[in-house]
Parts: C-alpha cells; sequence; structure tokens
C-alpha cells in the first residue's frame, strides 16, 4: 500500500494533494495518508467522502491519524 505523508501540510493543500495522488492509482488500489489531528483529519475525510472517494478506515496513530481511501471501481 502506498502511503502520502502530509503531516504539517494545512487544509485545504492536504485534501489537494491526496486527490491528485489518488487520480493517479489504479481503482480501488488503497492509500494510507496521514494527517495532524484538528481540521485536517476533520475535513478531509469528509470532503474526500462529497467527491466520491471510498474512505475505509480513519486510525488514531502516535501524534497522528492514518487514513486509508481508494478510488471506487469504475463502472462499465
Amino acid at each position: 500500500m502506498e502511503t502520502l505523508d502530509l503531516r504539517g501540510t494545512p487544509c485545504p493543500l492536504n485534501f489537494v494533494r491526496t486527490k491528485l495522488r489518488l487520480q493517479q492509482l489504479a481503482p480501488q488500489q488503497p492509500l494510507e495518508v496521514w494527517l495532524d489531528a484538528g481540521e485536517p483529519i476533520e475535513q478531509v475525510p469528509d470532503s474526500l467522502r462529497m467527491a466520491g472517494y471510498d474512505v475505509l478506515m480513519v486510525e488514531p496513530r502516535h501524534e497522528y491519524f492514518a487514513l486509508q481511501v481508494q478510488r471506487p471501481a469504475e463502472r462499465p
């Protein structure tokens, strides 16, 4: 699984970088994104869901949060 470390990256730049990286991955290929507490973890998962991405997991880690997200499967 690929990891994108966005600790220290402000909103909305962390959302934009996550979205750009997801567009480079195959559908249903998970991406783990590391986000700071506060506004990043409160805003980014909801913004990704609203943009149509599948948020698989949000997990607290030591001093940051890990978010697993993927592009949905392409429809025929």
